[in-house]
């Protein structure tokens, strides 16, 4: 079934276009290059797998809780309008939300993808570019499981919420060659991995955690590349260009705190766009999602070198500027050993499966001999 036939709003045209500025960037040296990122590109060649394979597709997933979401965590929960829903309302509801939330992941996974081949074309360094070119691939995958879960196991896509639509625009349309790197690696990212973070520790559906445990074992290695890239680049600029960029960032943890809130949902139960903002705002789900987006983006902020006055000022106001000193290294590490943990589980159970029954079919043959 085409993708426009299952939206649960309006996504208006089929298409999307930003017009590109800034230049394609070539290098003649094919044999320099940052030995960390050298080592990170190998890292991604060989850390390459394909989405129809290690993911295990014939898990069933019930679409009306497809993320086994606790009522507690549900932003209508203990309000009226919870109080008058029926269970089929309620598993509606869910499958609303896990839509929105997968759809949002799809989008952003597709933006990913075109900045990371937007840093292929204008990063100056072959090293990076090398680098980016897997992780193009890595994008391409991650959309395509985040579809394919949205069609086969949910049924239902929203469009792409208009405040991560107007982050990736100002990503894109900035000229300069840095900006995908920032607005895409630091922000979108980190607010990337907060979300399918949050997730893949609280949900009990085997399937979402196989996926989201599986791509963010490929995003830990995409944050540790743009650190590297634009740490070593903002050492280079002006007080007044680190402010610019400082901004950039500022605007987009206020877009990322303040709108990205799902009332898109709450609106298609016929709830008003004023009152669905403030049952959001409400919400302790949100609230912790919250503080969880910053985890990852203000230790990584201060890691690359933007740490002016304005900035630690805004993430004072937001109650975050403590998460500076969090171990992001750490934070990424645990990602890497979650995924490969639960390949090995996975791995182990099939190999017990295996031996039973290859020790049925020898019995089954004894049984018969006799």
């Amino acid at each position: 079934m085409p993708t426009h036939d299952l939206y649960a709003r309006n996504p208006g045209d089929s298409h999307w276009q930003i017009p590109a500025s800034g230049a394609a960037r070539f290098s003649w040296e094919y044999d320099d290059g940052r030995e960390r990122l050298l080592a990170l590109y190998q890292k991604g060649k060989d850390k390459q797998w394909d989405g129809q394979k290690r993911i295990d597709w014939d898990l069933e997933v019930d679409p009306y809780d497809p993320l086994g979401t606790p009522e507690e965590a549900m932003t209508l929960y203990g309000t009226p309008y919870w109080a008058k829903m029926t269970d089929r309302d309620k598993g509606e509801l869910r499958r609303h939300f896990a839509s929105w939330q997968f759809s949002q992941f799809l989008h952003g996974e597709q933006g990913a993808m075109i900045c990371a081949a937007r840093i292929v074309e204008s990063v100056p360094d072959l090293d990076a570019k090398f680098y980016s070119a897997t992780q193009t691939m890595d994008e391409a995958r991650h959309a395509e499981i985040y579809g394919r879960f949205l069609h086969e196991k949910i049924g239902m896509v929203y469009p792409i919420n208009d405040n991560l639509r107007s982050l990736l625009d100002d990503t894109l349309r900035d000229s300069r060659w840095d900006m995908p790197y920032l607005g895409m690696q630091v922000l979108i990212e980190g607010l990337a991995l907060a979300a399918f973070g949050m997730i893949r520790d609280t949900t009990s559906k085997p399937l979402p955690r196989q996926i989201l445990a599986y791509v963010m074992q490929d995003e830990a290695r995409h944050v540790a590349f743009g650190r590297m890239a634009l740490r070593d680049y903002y050492k280079q600029l002006t007080d007044a260009e680190l402010r610019e960029r400082e901004e950039f960032v500022i605007e987009g943890c206020y877009l990322m705190r303040d709108r990205l809130r799902g009332t898109e949902v709450l609106e298609n139960f016929g709830i008003p766009k004023a009152e669905a903002e403030e049952l959001s705002e409400r919400s302790e789900f949100l609230h912790l999602f919250r503080r969880l987006l910053f985890s990852r983006i203000v230790p990584c902020v201060k890691d690359i070198g933007l740490w002016g006055k304005r900035l630690q000022q805004a993430y004072v106001d937001m109650g975050v500027l403590e998460l500076g000193d969090s171990d992001l290294d750490q934070l990424m590490a645990q990602d890497e050993e979650i995924a490969e943990k639960l390949d090995a589980e996975r791995f182990a159970a099939e190999e017990r499966e295996r031996v039973a029954e290859v020790e049925e079919t020898i019995e089954q043959g004894r049984r018969l001999d006799g």
